[in-house]
């Protein structure tokens, strides 16, 4: 076996091994639950990921590879046009069939077929399907981050408010201890923007071009639990001229009045807010970064706080500016870029054409990464996306004025 094919199936086998182990504390009742459309159960997130590794690499390049199961094509695709029907979003957690038990034997099924290709290949068949199981492995670390983010809201749905773990491991067990914000200068001028092309990326994060900065200021740091809830307590829930049209409309709808996993002991004040996290509920931690905020609740924060929120390239051309903290590994931190393609953009050949172009409209860009990122997972140039309301993630705030 070469050092290359060792290397991959070493690779493999860590991801793969990865999400059992994020679902091992979980249910099989845990596992099966959906709360809402946006989200999927755990138990999808395992067979979808599966369903990858043997759609894409095993089928067109195993020879003569039987699926586990037929049927299978048709529920764990997520939104693949070019492969046919599926099973529609909003009830994936009506699938009680298969069992656990039963992806479980799926994933060992196309672990093991996966295994034998890599163990046969020769070096074309390699080079051919080395960049797929790549895909797919980076793929499944973003379905990983999902496991997490869709199991709290579910949690957070519970009147029980269970803890995925016991161990504090969330986003406030990294403050900077009230550290004040600090401005950093920015010059601006023309930066290089994008991939450079060594190792891996996402399509959405090339070609590397130029792009003209104004001169701006970045905080050093992402904005705190404590100054959120200095913005709810000035009526920040409570003044439209904050917010975004839509994002007023939304505040009006769906009633918001904090984040979406604050909860308050009683109603004496805003020292008495608590907040749910992967490690239950707990007492807020003014020094922690803010998690779980939409594009709007953000926005309105910074309009609140005479600021505004980060292009995605203003974010990208300061990540490695002198004296900034808090990059990544705490919050997705919402920028005011729209999800558009850069200059020459060409989606991935293949299947993996609908992997990011085809959602490019109606979204904003994120930047960094969160404390249920994967490790080793991001980059500086790495492109996340949601849609404006979106809340349920582990995103948050960095302000930037302008200088």
């Amino acid at each position: 076996m070469s050092v290359v094919v060792s290397g991959l199936q070493r690779a493999y086998d860590e991801v793969r091994r990865y999400s059992l182990a994020l679902a091992e504390p979980l249910s099989a009742e845990d596992q099966g639950v959906q709360s809402m459309p946006d989200a999927s159960p755990t138990k999808w997130h395992l067979a979808h990921t599966t369903w990858f590794f043997e759609t894409v690499v095993l089928a067109p390049h195993a020879s003569g590879y039987r699926p586990f199961d037929e049927r299978y094509a048709y529920l764990f695709n997520s939104y693949y046009e070019a492969l046919g029907p599926r099973h529609a979003r909003p009830q994936r957690g009506l699938l009680t069939r298969p069992s656990l038990q039963e992806v479980d034997a799926y994933r060992r099924h196309v672990d093991a077929s996966v295994a034998a290709l890599l163990a046969s290949a020769d070096g074309d068949l390699t080079a051919i399907v080395e960049p797929l199981i790549t895909l797919g492995l980076h793929h499944e670390q973003q379905h990983q981050e999902l496991m997490l983010t869709d199991i709290l809201h579910a949690f957070s749905c519970n009147p029980l408010l269970p803890a995925y773990r016991a161990k504090r491991n969330d986003a406030a067990s990294k403050p900077l201890h009230s550290q004040p914000l600090e401005w950093l200068r920015q010059a601006g001028g023309v930066v290089e923007i994008g991939h450079d092309g060594k190792g891996f990326y996402f399509d959405n994060e090339r070609p590397r071009h130029q792009y003209l900065l104004r001169p701006y200021e970045i905080a050093h740091r992402l904005v705190t639990c404590g100054e959120y809830a200095a913005f709810i307590a000035d009526g920040g829930y409570a003044r439209p001229e904050l917010w975004l049209s839509d994002g007023w409309a939304a505040v009006q709808r769906e009633g918001w009045s904090a984040p979406i996993y604050w909860m308050r002991a009683d109603d004496a004040g805003r020292e008495n807010w608590r907040v749910f996290g992967l490690s239950g509920l707990h007492a807020l931690d003014p020094d922690a970064p803010v998690s779980n905020l939409s594009f709007y609740e953000a926005a309105a924060y910074a309009e609140w706080a005479g600021a505004r929120l980060p292009t995605e390239f203003e974010w990208e051309a300061a990540v490695d500016a002198p004296g900034i903290e808090q990059m990544t590994g705490h919050v997705w931190q919402w920028t005011r870029s729209s999800y558009d393609p850069y200059p020459g953009f060409r989606p991935l050949p293949g299947v993996a054409a609908e992997y990011n172009g085809k959602f490019m409209v109606g979204q904003q860009v994120l930047r960094g990464g969160s404390i249920a990122t994967p490790p080793g997972h991001t980059r500086s140039t790495y492109r996340n996306f949601f849609p404006p309301a979106a809340r349920w993630q582990f995103t948050g705030v960095r302000l930037v004025r302008d200088n």
